[in-house]
């Protein structure tokens, strides 16, 4: 089995699940109780809250464990806008946003903000322009995301955090959910406020996540309930799931290592451009990691599933929306022409790929275009 499809989850890594299952069986007990097993369940909580404080470069920052990247994106747009309105009521969010960003905007609207988008180019990196424009004085809150998840397009943060703070007070928040532990996340003075991760794409565990705070920002929960997590998010934290998550950033920052994924990416840029149906979508300065290809006149499914029946699995675009007959929005926000946009297929890599995978992917894939071509 080749498993390319790493930008919707990974594969657990034995040393996270064995965290997970040794934090589960020792640290049980609810770490709000007031007995010892309590106590300690919290002390390792807090321990964990460091850890992932620390590793995702914000030592000393808040840390809200979520069930994954949806909820923590989710808590961003919601709690940072309701709890910051005497900043403005404006919230500007990039074009290609994950849905988790983009379908919270009508609630917002629903309830006074005023909400905008950020145009971006061919190449699917926002115009730093257009940005700045729609910025005002009442923009509380801004959200562009560092990785694109269909095209891994790298949005250019510090220089977004730039234009930012010269002219307003907004909280600028980025889901780097598809670059922690992949590429390096800005997060100095020009960098987000605020960053929301999930565990299962960096070979962690499923139903974890966090949203990460630089400081203390009003932040209004979206769950409610017994106040835990200072009250920012309600509910029994899952100790195992934070000790996991803390030993999968670790684990993905220890061990980052982009030449391989360079070198497969380009291997497959330059093999892609033999063939005349194909159209490579973004900038040859995207995140590594991620590669989508339009094929022109069929829809990826078909791709998808020849290459399955060799044991490769790719998918369409964005997991999350792959089920879907709706047009892909970041397709239609890069201006990509209507006869590609149904035939994209993203090719993802993980740790656990190897070098010899790629050249089974070539021989499959000639294989799969010589088929089509044929009909």
């Amino acid at each position: 089995m080749i498993y390319f499809d790493n930008s919707a989850t990974t594969m657990p890594d034995d040393r996270v699940l064995d965290t997970f299952i040794k934090s589960s069986k020792a640290f049980f007990a609810n770490p709000s109780s007031l007995h010892r097993l309590g106590i300690e369940a919290d002390r390792l909580l807090g321990r964990a809250s460091e850890q992932v404080a620390e590793l995702a470069g914000m030592p000393g920052g808040k840390v809200v464990f979520t069930s994954g990247g949806t909820e923590a994106d989710n808590l961003a747009l919601f709690g940072l806008a309701r709890g910051n309105r005497s900043h403005g009521k404006k919230v500007l969010v990039s074009a290609i946003e994950h849905p988790a960003v983009l379908q919270s905007l009508p609630q917002l609207e629903a309830e006074g903000f005023e909400v905008d988008t950020v145009h971006v180019g061919r190449d699917g990196v926002i115009d730093l322009a257009d940005l700045d424009r729609k910025l005002t004085p009442d923009t509380s809150v801004v959200s562009i995301m560092h990785v694109n998840n269909e095209t891994g397009a790298i949005q250019p943060l510090e220089e977004a955090g730039r234009i930012i703070r010269a002219g307003t007070r907004a909280i600028f928040h980025s889901d780097t959910v598809q670059s922690f532990g992949k590429i390096p996340i800005p997060v100095n003075v020009n960098g987000p406020d605020a960053i929301s991760l999930s565990a299962h794409k960096i070979h962690g565990i499923e139903g974890s996540g966090a949203l990460i705070l630089k400081k203390r920002h009003a932040l209004e929960p979206i769950l409610f309930g017994g106040g835990q997590q200072e009250g920012f998010r309600s509910g029994t934290v899952p100790v195992a799931h934070a000790t996991a998550l803390a030993k999968a950033m670790r684990l993905a920052m220890e061990e980052r290592d982009l030449a391989p994924y360079e070198e497969w990416r380009n291997d497959l840029v330059r093999y892609f451009a033999t063939f005349d149906k194909l159209m490579v979508l973004g900038a040859e300065n995207n995140a590594p990691h991620i590669l989508s290809v339009a094929i022109r006149g069929i829809k990826g499914e078909i791709a998808v599933n020849a290459l399955q029946e060799q044991e490769i699995y790719v998918s369409t675009s964005s997991a999350c929306s792959s089920r879907s007959r709706k047009e892909s929005h970041v397709l239609q926000a890069m201006g990509v022409p209507d006869q590609y946009r149904h035939g994209v297929i993203r090719i993802s890599f993980g740790r656990m790929n190897s070098a010899g995978e790629i050249d089974q992917f070539k021989k499959a894939f000639t294989s799969f275009m010589e088929t089509i071509e044929r009909v």
